[in-house]
């Protein structure tokens, strides 16, 4: 890790000192996060069998040269690894593998219209639809209190996957967007916008994993408002079209308050009440898995509860539940935030959730969780986060509670 950690710096500044010789109208600007995670976990599959201890590293580093107000290049890289593994946490830790691209992209400005190209991070619905990153374009033309983002999402390319070799079967995808900020005034935004999830099947017609085409579309509504000390959210979203020739249609509402002590939360989104009828009720977030375009979305996340919803320790939901793809699910929060100190933050949280529609077995409860958080500002850039949950686990989570609990520590520069 630290050797990879040097080589990057070192390159980044080598590139610095060259580009800044070259042209002294070049600003380097430099930035990152870390973060180390002391992690256990108990009967997340819903059994009295799985309990584990884990430590995990990540490391981003940031590089922006800024040629002038209007002109940037923008970069991210990332390196993770679990203490111990075989791949960079062992006892030579030399990151082999670890290394990745998160973003890299040119963000230009052409009179009203700001544009960006590459590889970086987009949000969609608050990630109901869409939270990460792709590689693809956005313009963003500002008409007054208006900005108009347009989005195109390159997700998967047959002709391009043809050269990693891969015997995967491949498939051409594109997410198409338009959405609509509006700013009613400094208390109210209002946010429509359109969503369209394309994706082609691969071309050999005699592979027996061969698909229909999809065509998914989304349209939706946030709206977010401030009252003095009180905030207060709302989303809607209607999902329609065609998975692999089955019919949707489905919805997702959401909303959300918070007062400063106190706050909280709701969701629904719709699941299929029946698997056979040729037709799919479930929400589905864009875009699906693969050959697999009715399961849960690889591309939306929303965090939520410790256990249920990922949280700070976000290596797998408990047993039954969608985790940050939220599908086939209602669930409703109300929690305190605490501040004693300057330095010191405490929340508390209460999540009840259940799936839309049974599952397999008939069941539908996913449980009762308690999730408490202690944030302690180390200095400046320092932060220490311990956090306790536990789950009173419902039919569909499984026989055993499930507990869960940490100390994170993490910096930004």
């Amino acid at each position: 890790m630290k050797k990879i950690i040097a080589s990057a710096v070192g390159l980044m500044l080598a590139g610095g000192i060259a580009a800044t010789a070259a042209s002294a109208a070049v600003e380097n600007q430099f930035g990152g996060y870390w973060r180390t995670r002391f992690t256990f976990e108990d009967n997340f599959d819903g059994k009295d069998s799985a309990s584990r201890n884990y430590v995990d590293t990540r490391t981003r580093l940031f590089y922006t040269a800024k040629f002038n107000d209007d002109f940037k290049f923008i970069n991210k890289f990332e390196f993770n690894t679990g203490w111990g593994d075989l791949n960079g946490g062992d006892l030579g830790a030399d990151g082999k593998g670890n290394w990745r691209i998160k973003n890299t992209y040119a963000d230009f400005n052409m009179g009203p219209v700001n544009a960006k190209v590459g590889i970086q991070g987009g949000v969609i619905a608050r990630g109901f639809i869409l939270d990460d990153d792709f590689a693809g374009a956005v313009l963003t033309p500002k008409f007054g209190n208006i900005s108009l983002p347009i989005i195109w999402a390159r997700i998967s390319d047959e002709d391009v996957q043809k050269f990693d070799t891969s015997t995967v079967p491949t498939f051409n995808q594109d997410l198409f967007a338009v959405l609509a900020a509006i700013k009613i005034n400094d208390g109210m935004t209002v946010t429509p916008y359109a969503v369209y999830h394309s994706i082609t099947d691969h071309d050999d017609i005699g592979d027996a994993t061969q698909l229909a085409d999809t065509d998914n579309f989304y349209v939706g509504v946030d709206a977010d408002l401030k009252f003095g000390s009180v905030s207060v959210w709302g989303t809607g979203i209607f999902n329609g079209g065609d998975i692999n020739d089955q019919d949707t249609t489905a919805f997702l509402a959401a909303a959300g308050a918070d007062a400063g002590i106190v706050h909280g939360q709701a969701f629904y989104a719709t699941g299929d009440d029946d698997a056979t009828d040729g037709d799919n009720d479930a929400f589905i977030s864009a875009p699906g898995l693969g050959a697999n375009l009715t399961s849960a979305g690889t591309g939306s996340s929303y965090y939520w509860s410790e256990i249920m919803g990922l949280g700070v320790f976000d290596n797998a939901p408990s047993a039954g539940s969608p985790g940050d793809d939220i599908t086939n699910i209602w669930a409703a929060n109300a929690g305190v935030t605490i501040k004693p100190m300057d330095k010191l933050k405490i929340d508390a949280d209460v999540w009840y959730a259940e799936l839309a529609e049974d599952n397999a077995a008939g069941d539908s409860e996913l449980g009762l969780e308690f999730d408490g958080k202690l944030t302690y500002t180390i200095m400046d850039n320092l932060t220490a986060e311990g956090i306790f949950a536990y789950l009173i686990s419902g039919d569909a989570t499984g026989d055993e509670d499930v507990m869960e609990g940490g100390v994170r520590l993490s910096l930004k520069f």
